[in-house]
């Protein structure tokens, strides 16, 4: 009988097949790059973290213009140096995760998510996030759970935005 250790492992492996059955298809078997645009984050990883980020960050980020895009910008950034900083399992975790979300036949079966992540409203991530967050599988909400620290914390690990929370940042050494 197959244990349910079994089962979830032969379900990384088989996603894991997928994604990059995936990632060779929408390529047209070509070279894909692997560099990363910022340190732990590939190039198609951006798009779903910047998605995800103005919907964790409702009310918080600037309104429109300018401003938005580089707050979003500065966060998907964050978000990189935060997974830089993780354990290489936990980095390798998320990297499966990410490249999941990027497929669009997963990204449409995990998240019901139909358009691209650059198209997709913002009610639409929203219905997602909140999906995942309320879900009765615990690998959905855990997904959620480090969705939402990361973004978060990359927000507030930034000292433009400590005002906002009233935190007058480290104290100064002597």
């Amino acid at each position: 009988m197959i244990t349910r250790r079994q089962f979830i492992k032969a379900g990384v492996i088989g996603g894991a097949a997928l994604a990059a059955a995936g990632l060779f298809y929408s390529r047209g078997l070509k070279e894909a790059p692997v560099a990363a645009v910022s340190p732990g984050l590939t190039f198609e990883n951006r798009p779903v973290i910047a998605a995800i980020v103005p919907a964790i960050l409702a009310g918080a980020l600037p309104e429109s213009g300018e401003a938005r895009k580089k707050a979003i910008a500065q966060t998907v950034d964050g978000v990189g140096i935060a997974i830089a900083g993780l354990s290489a399992s936990a980095q390798k975790e998320l990297e499966e995760l990410f490249t999941l979300l990027s497929i669009a036949p997963m990204r449409m079966l995990l998240a019901g998510v139909w358009p691209r992540w650059e198209e997709a409203s913002p009610a639409q991530i929203a219905a997602f996030l909140q999906g995942w967050r309320g879900s009765r599988l615990e690998l959905l909400r855990s997904a959620y759970a480090a969705l939402h620290d990361l973004v978060l914390g990359a927000w507030y690990g930034t000292p433009d935005n400590w005002e906002a929370i009233g935190y007058p940042g480290p104290p100064e050494m002597l």
